[in-house]
């Protein structure tokens, strides 16, 4: 068998989108019976909240909608890059940040907005950050998450003939 399919998602703090993109991909790949086939994990572009667990609003939502999180909160490594085939990113802010550190340790890494694989997105293609808003704002990002999930994978699945 070949390499998993690394796909690496990420937002500032690891707690709220990226923990979730990371939960729901994990999810519809085990579904399709894919599991063995993909290496799938977030970051942040910060280390804010190195260490702790996924928001508990994210976690709330998430668990109502049949998932379970279990991601430990850490900061994107030059590492990744070579471990991950796709790097994932929430919004512009933290893809110019990550194209940043990619310049410098891996310059052809793929780098994507998650929603550019949304077919509601149309030109907004941010995932914006629930942390400070209300419950409504968790239950939002969880739907275009898991829309545009649905689409990487199937971006993923006609690149690698799965």
């Amino acid at each position: 068998m070949s390499d998993p399919i690394g796909v690496l998602f990420v937002c500032l703090g690891n707690i709220c989108r990226s923990p979730l993109a990371e939960g729901v991909f994990r999810e519809l790949v085990r579904q399709e019976g894919m599991s063995e086939r993909f290496d799938i994990d977030s970051a942040g572009t910060t280390d804010y909240h190195a260490g702790e667990s996924p928001d508990a609003r994210t976690v709330e939502v998430a668990q109502r909608r049949g998932l379970r999180l279990t991601h430990e909160a850490r900061r994107i490594t030059a590492g990744d890059f070579g471990r991950f085939e796709y790097i994932v990113v929430m919004d512009t802010n933290n893809l110019a940040k990550v194209q940043r550190l990619a310049e410098r340790v891996h310059p052809d890494a793929e780098v994507h907005l998650l929603r550019s694989f949304d077919p509601a997105a149309g030109k907004d293609l941010e995932v914006p950050d629930p942390y400070f808003g209300g419950p409504r704002g968790f239950e939002d990002v969880h739907d275009m998450i898991e829309r545009a999930c649905r689409g990487l994978l199937d971006h993923i699945r006609s690149e690698h003939a799965l």
